[in-house]
């Protein structure tokens, strides 16, 4: 099984640099985590929509895992203000049932 989080965020223009920023400065604590694939942070094309961080994990308890850890809290530490974040989104959980990828035959 593999099992998928969104997190979808809504972040004020102003402040939408210093949301990626934070991303791209991340210390890296999730990817240590067992049971975790990858994770995506997706950049909205529009005012109106969210930014979707996904992480990707084996299964619904590695999620649990990494948040109940340590390393979640280190992670999470030093939030942003509650300034930069407009109301809506929040975090969607699911579970793959479908997984297609191309193929690119030599």
């Amino acid at each position: 099984m593999n099992y998928v989080v969104a997190n979808r965020v809504f972040v004020k223009q102003e402040y939408s640099q210093e949301f990626e920023v934070r991303f791209k400065k991340r210390s890296g604590q999730i990817d240590k985590q067992a049971g975790f694939v990858r994770m995506e942070v997706l950049k909205p094309r529009s005012k109106e929509t969210p930014y979707i961080v996904l992480t990707h994990w084996e299964d619904e308890q590695a999620f649990h895992n990494w948040v109940g850890s340590d390393d979640f809290k280190v992670a999470h530490q030093n939030p942003m203000t509650k300034e930069a974040f407009l109301d809506g989104g929040g975090l969607e959980q699911h579970e793959v049932i479908i997984s297609s990828s191309a193929s690119h035959d030599e």
